[in-house]
């Protein structure tokens, strides 16, 4: 048992690199998924900037746009990019082995992602690109090393690059890893936060395009047994009211 106890010890450490993770502490995306406008903004981004490569084959567009207030005549016409139909589900036409010789894997279905990885998680990926001419494109991960995709957000974040900064502890001068953005991107750091927030919360909606209909009704079931309770207790006093 405890050469077992051993052994699971030795390899979650393990499965956790091989599927990328990492100790990076991960910052909160704080979605909203009642904000129209961010998930109108985030189906916008994915769009022009993920779909080339990632598809959502469990997610059509027509039911997207109906739950994030685009009209469907609007969305055919600005959002759908492949010649689909609306009523089909949102995919690309990059075939699985091409995808698999130019990124060493074929890039992952994003429908069920922020279920998988979580919203945290995936907001701050999209922040942690950085400069690393040893990679393929160029670019790594902190969240996830060794990541084989490029950063497609690059032209709006600006290219992010590790840097040192000295600083004087005790009478000694220590030197920090940091990162900083060089300013070749087309938003401030504050936009692009809200870009990544915008993606992340149109990616929370897809992996569970239900929950805010389901948390709804909840309280309409919770509501509607408080109201049966009152009734059967009020029953009950009046049936055993004359008896002593």
């Amino acid at each position: 048992m405890k050469k077992i106890l051993i052994a699971l010890t030795l390899l979650v450490p393990s499965l956790v690199s091989a599927a990328g993770g990492s100790n990076v502490p991960l910052e909160s995306a704080n979605i909203d998924l009642t904000d129209q406008a961010s998930l109108q903004r985030g189906a916008k981004l994915f769009m022009n900037y993920c779909l080339g490569c990632h598809q959502m084959q469990y997610q059509r567009y027509e039911r997207t746009f109906n739950d994030i207030g685009i009209p469907v005549e609007l969305g055919k016409e600005n959002l759908i990019f492949t010649g689909a139909k609306v009523g089909e589900h949102i995919k690309n036409g990059m075939p699985a082995e091409d995808a698999k010789k130019w990124f060493g894997a074929a890039p992952p279905d994003l429908t069920l992602e922020s279920r998988l990885r979580t919203p945290d998680w995936i907001y701050t990926y999209l922040k942690s690109f950085y400069a690393d001419p040893s990679r393929p494109f160029g670019v790594n991960n902190t969240v996830f090393p060794q990541v084989g995709m490029p950063h497609v957000l690059q032209e709006l974040q600006g290219v992010r690059y590790k840097a040192k900064e000295s600083r004087l502890v005790d009478g000694e001068v220590v030197e920090d890893e940091v990162f900083k953005v060089d300013g070749s991107g087309e938003l401030s750091e504050e936009e692009y936060d809200q870009v990544a927030r915008d993606l992340t919360n149109f990616l929370a909606y897809v992996g569970e395009p239900m929950q805010l209909e389901r948390k709804s009704m909840g309280w309409k079931v919770l509501l509607y047994c408080l109201v049966f309770f009152i009734l059967a207790v009020l029953l009950k006093k009046e049936f055993w009211k004359d008896v002593d």
